[in-house]
């Protein structure tokens, strides 16, 4: 069992003591060695070994080598080099630096010692960080060794590369073992046992630190053939109790725990090694697993299964900062308010603590399990600090408190998930164990005792289960469940497949669902699961999910929230739209909103607004948040056939349904007008989304007028139209079918006799403003592109401005992250201000026209390009801040501050024209 700290700093002083003499580096250097070593409970002989025979090269243009001895070497860890007292330590570093530069890649270790018996500079490799210590004083100073008792500070970095090291390591482990045949179940269960070992292997799980990796290297054929069922070996050996194992185990795997936790249960059949996946193995045992998040490297591991997901590693998990931003306002903290308010009363501490201890918590669709590992740690934080407090007062009194394995009262077992897929469910289990262990390791430090919970008695709930489709009673009773977290799969209505829509038919009894993202189930389910228990059980519990902002947006609110809020639930506390991502290469990057509600209208909520989605929060405390996420009372906007206001109607454009027949490139233009010059007049440019976004070209036969006879002698228009036809022909629709008689027609004809401004239907959620365009009436529309005839400046003003955005951003639709803008739910229901003076017409329209002006400057550039929000030219820029400010003027207003502003101001004006 690993010292506690109190006796390693004991053994550090009577050490300091012994060694205050010794000068001589030949003659003790392997004996003060070995008592360091003594001084963590490391027998030496176990995890390292001196004068380690390197070959450095020391000239590449001459190809010299030359051979030198390693003082002590502990392979992946450390290396240490040792002078005679007083000899200058700069020198011993850098002859260690130089025998490192000569390991194997995975021998690198993280950490170099150098001494001259009064003096031990340590060097950490992994932070650049260097510390000197006297000897003397070693004993104040014993946590900077702490890695070799295997107390490693764990600092979790959400970018630290070892965890992506490590997931890529394991993903080379995982192909090698895939090609040989090995695959399925039992290669993921294998991985995940794997998992757990490599981090008891470095932690102070295995005793001695590193026996594994011992003893895979020296007791196994290099070739590999007899490392599967040595693996297999291993774990039966974890899997029986102490009392229960033969009496002829290695004594290298003699004291390897008693696991249990049904981990290594169950029966896989033998792993077929070779030399190449034997060595990818021991390249993972290389690492320093003690130092990986199980927060974190839950998602990567996962992602090795997938081949377009390790290319991207570190794409797709979720930063623990976000993590932070659902369960802070959930339950921790008003969980530290409440621990700050109890701090003076040791009752009213043992009573939050057992208050802690009682709590359950639920993520339904947990993946890896990264919420339930960073709830899991954060409350278990919290109870360490109300430890800290009580064991200080009772040490104060003189009271001698109890074993601390006694007093933690917070474990695994509080934490339920559910999680389609096996092998997440599983990593979920086992990263919860690890996270045990390390806050384990955390109180240990502290209080000086030693602190582990092996064998594993309790366990985690992860149930492997469709979440729409399983009742969640089944996992766990809802009158035990306190909070439901997590961050469900999101699927967009247009990505949806059977599955996702059998799922959503299923579940949902309400109108128009079909509009709805896939993650609304999760909301509907959990409405559904509380609305089951009694009233004060349904209140009781709280809620918080990651979503995208879609479902606060467009026709998804009317749907969703009127049937929730109908149903009595509440928002308690939201994020607004932010960037929901990671820093790690091949980021994933998604527009969210985080959404806390209740069956309880708290009196305060909590409002957390992002002037920039990539950029910090602000935070606020009003007094209702509504389904768009505003201080205001609910409300939803509903689809309108015409405007609110007295403005021009907007229509889609023409629509081919052609089978592309009636649709050309630039290049088959060319080709068409090279045989048959007179069709000429028949061609016309045809627009569609990108053509207006990115200046691209494409060409449509516009037949509206023409003669049935230069049909006839045409070749090329006679067979276009007979294709037509029989495109027509072939539909499973009545009314395309009887549109074939008329196969040289658009199927719909919208295409006005004059200039018109023309806006895309779909747009990038990057930009700033929409953009828009004049379009010349010779330029056919196709459905892909809203139109807008007769539309003067003073209504081009209007579209283009800031609080036109504001609105289309929240009343819109989405077609994935993009903005699918929406004539029923934007542009009929734009609230425009009741009145506008003469002299502010007069202003937006030439506010308006400046805007117009400057994009004339930049005829080289597209739409796309213009509005770019990074290269946006600058004077396009600030004319649009002018027209926002003549905009912002007409609503009586100089200056709006926030979006959230803005919309709150807009969905006002909406109510009172409404009223």
């Amino acid at each position: 069992m690993p010292l506690s700290p109190n006796e390693i700093r004991d053994r550090a002083i009577s050490f300091a003591e012994r060694w205050s003499e010794d000068t001589s580096e030949k003659s003790e250097a392997q004996t003060f060695w070995n008592e360091f070593f003594f001084v963590y409970g490391i027998d030496r002989k176990r995890v390292a070994t001196f004068e380690k025979r390197v070959t450095r090269i020391t000239s590449l243009l001459e190809d010299k080598k030359t051979s030198g001895y390693i003082d002590l070497f502990w392979p992946g860890v450390l290396v240490a080099e040792h002078k005679s007292k007083g000899e200058n330590l700069d020198s011993a570093l850098q002859q260690a630096l130089d025998y490192t530069d000569a390991l194997k890649k995975r021998d690198i270790p993280s950490y170099i010692l150098v001494s001259d018996f009064s003096r031990i500079r340590l060097i950490d490799l992994d932070s650049a960080k260097e510390y000197e210590v006297n000897l003397s004083e070693l004993y104040k100073h014993i946590d900077l060794f702490d890695f070799i008792a295997g107390y490693t500070p764990r600092q979790i970095r959400e970018e630290d590369p070892v965890n992506i090291k490590a997931a890529e390591k394991m993903g080379a482990l995982y192909d090698s073992l895939q090609e040989n045949g090995y695959e399925g179940h039992d290669l993921k269960l294998l991985l995940v046992r794997l998992l757990f070992c490599l981090f008891a292997d470095d932690s102070t799980i295995f005793e001695p630190q590193g026996c594994l990796q011992d003893y895979l290297e020296d007791n196994t054929s290099e070739d590999g053939h007899d490392l599967g069922s040595s693996l297999i070996y291993i774990f039966q050996i974890l899997n029986t109790p102490i009392s229960k194992r033969q009496r002829n185990i290695d004594e290298r795997l003699i004291n390897l725990p008693y696991v249990n936790g049904k981990l290594f249960d169950e029966v896989i059949s033998i792993p077929a090694f070779h030399s190449r996946s034997r060595e990818a193995l021991l390249d993972c045992c290389g690492l320093d697993w003690s130092t990986i998040s199980p927060a974190i490297f839950g998602s990567l591991f996962q992602s090795v299964m997938d081949a377009e997901a390790r290319r991207n590693l570190g794409a797709h998990y979720t930063t623990e900062e976000n993590i932070l931003k659902v369960i802070g306002p959930l339950f921790l903290d008003k969980l530290w308010v409440e621990f700050d308010k109890s701090k003076s009363s040791k009752k009213k501490l043992f009573d939050l603590q057992k208050k802690i201890s009682s709590l359950n918590f639920l993520d339904p669709a947990c993946g890896c399990g990264n919420f339930l590992v960073v709830a899991y740690r954060e409350i278990r934080r919290l109870e360490l600090e109300i430890l800290k407090i009580i064991l200080k007062e009772e040490k104060d009194s003189g009271q001698k408190h109890a074993d601390i394995s006694m007093l933690i009262m917070t474990n695994v077992d509080q934490f339920y998930g559910i999680e389609i897929e096996e092998f997440p469910a599983q990593i979920a289990q086992v990263a919860l164990w690890l996270t045990d262990h390390q806050m384990n390791l955390e109180v240990s430090k502290y209080f000086g005792e030693y602190f582990n919970r092996l064998p594993l008695t309790h366990t985690p709930t992860i149930v492997i289960a469709n979440a729409i489709r399983i009742d969640w009673q089944d996992v766990i009773d809802v009158r035990s469940v306190n909070y439901i977290f997590g961050n469900p799969p999101f699927v967009g209505k247009h990505k949806q497949k059977k599955h996702h829509k059998d799922d959503i038919s299923g579940l949902m009894n309400m109108n128009s669902y079909g509009v709805l993202d896939y993650v609304c189930c999760w909301y509907v389910k959990t409405r559904d699961y509380l609305c089951s228990a009694d009233e004060d059980t349904k209140k009781r519990v709280s809620v918080a999910f990651v979503s995208t902002n879609s479902i606060t947006q467009g026709e998804q609110v009317g749907v969703l929230w009127k049937e929730l809020t109908t149903s009595g639930i509440h928002i308690n506390f939201a994020h607004r739209t932010f960037q929901w991502s990671s820093e790690a290469r091949g980021q994933a990057a998604v527009q969210c909103v985080i959404i806390g509600f209740s069956f309880v209208d708290e009196e305060v909520k909590r409002l957390f607004d992002y002037s920039d989605p990539k950029k910090d929060h602000s935070e606020i405390n009003v007094k209702h948040i509504n389904p768009y996420l505003l201080d205001f009372k609910d409300i939803f906007i509903e689809k309108r056939r015409r405007s609110v206001s007295n403005i021009p109607p907007i229509l889609y454009g023409s629509k081919p349904v052609d089978g592309g027949n009636l649709i050309f490139d630039d290049e088959t233009k060319t080709n068409y007008l090279a045989q048959e010059p007179d069709i000429e007049k028949y061609i016309r440019p045809f627009m569609g989304a990108d053509e207006l976004l990115y200046n691209t070209r494409r060409w449509c036969f516009w037949l509206k007028d023409c003669h049935p006879g230069d049909i006839k002698k045409s070749n090329i228009l006679y067979q276009a139209v007979a294709d037509v036809r029989a495109f027509r022909q072939k539909s499973t629709k009545a009314a395309t079918r009887a549109l074939a008689e008329f196969p040289y027609l658009f199927a719909e004809d919208r295409q006005p006799d004059s200039d018109y401004l023309a806006l895309p239907e779909v747009s990038s959620e990057r930009r700033q403003y929409l953009p828009i365009a004049y379009v010349h009436s010779d330029v056919i529309a196709s459905n892909r592109v809203y139109k807008i005839e007769n539309a003067n400046l003073l209504l081009f003003g209007f579209l283009c401005s800031k609080m036109h955005f504001v609105w289309m951003s929240n009343t819109s639709g989405r077609m994935e992250s993009r903005f699918l803008y929406s004539s029923s739910l934007t542009y009929n229901t734009y609230p425009w201000p009741a009145t506008i003076s003469s002299a502010l017409k007069k202003k937006v329209s030439t506010a308006a026209e400046a805007v117009l002006s400057e994009r004339a400057k930049y005829e080289s550039l597209c739409l796309a390009e213009l509005y770019d929000p990074v290269a946006m030219p600058a004077s396009l820029r600030k004319a649009h801040i002018s027209l926002d400010s003549v905009v912002d003027s007409c609503y009586g207003k100089r200056k709006f501050s926030t979006e959230a502003e803005r919309l709150s101001y807009l969905f006002n004006l909406y109510q009172s024209i409404h009223s």
